[in-house]
């Protein structure tokens, strides 16, 4: 009966000796070992972001309580001893919620009198009234918006400044500003033209009604 000749390793072109073949087998071992830790890994990654997402969809977070709408009329009742001058309270219908009124002083020293609201569209709209303002500080306040025209609201005569074309407008995509009894004010948001309408027309009315 014959020997079994050893096999020929492809590689090699001859037989593998016996270190060779330990080598091979080591190195094969040693990689299954790898693959197998790298699984168990890929697995233990697996197994923690189930958890994370079971903790997140499970665990009851507590929600933010609304912010309770600022009474504009309260406020200026109480500003206005300090100020000694009328203060715009626009009347509003219901849907309008007003999430700031303060008197506010500058660096420059001008005082004004401000309030933001949320409209119905849960857009935002505000209006500043300054006192012995100067044009610097309109300009500034305004943040240099060009003139686009003139609008009359019940009497008062504004001047528009309408920037919804340009880019990031912010706060201030459409202004109106007026010169009236001493007071600079500045009406402007992001609302339509509905709802800034409406809200030009509700602080005109408060400046007519102060003539």
């Amino acid at each position: 009966m014959s020997r079994r000749q050893p096999r020929v390793v492809a590689e090699l072109g001859r037989p593998e000796t016996p270190q060779e073949a330990a080598d091979r087998k080591a190195a094969a071992t040693r990689r299954h070992r790898e693959n197998r830790t790298f699984v168990n890994l890929l697995a233990a990654v697996a197994v923690c972001l189930g958890l994370v997402l079971v903790m997140v969809l499970v665990v009851p977070r507590p929600e933010l309580p609304e912010r309770e709408p600022v009474d504009v009329a309260a406020a200026a009742a109480d500003a206005e001893p300090t100020i000694g001058e009328p203060l715009i309270v626009p009347e509003l219908g219901e849907g309008w919620a007003s999430n700031a009124a303060e008197i506010r002083t500058g660096a420059d020293r001008v005082t004004t009198w401000y309030a933001g609201y949320v409209t119905p569209a849960e857009q935002f709209v505000f209006f500043r009234q300054a006192f012995d303002a100067n044009p610097t500080w309109l300009v500034t306040a305004i943040e240099a918006a060009t003139p686009t025209g003139e609008r009359t609201i019940d009497g008062i005569t504004w001047v528009e400044h309408d920037q919804r074309s340009i880019e990031d407008p912010g706060n201030l995509a459409y202004v109106l500003t007026t010169e009236h009894e001493g007071s600079t004010v500045i009406v402007g948001g992001t609302a339509d033209d509905a709802e800034l309408q409406t809200f030009a027309q509700a602080v005109s009315a408060q400046l007519a009604a102060g003539e």
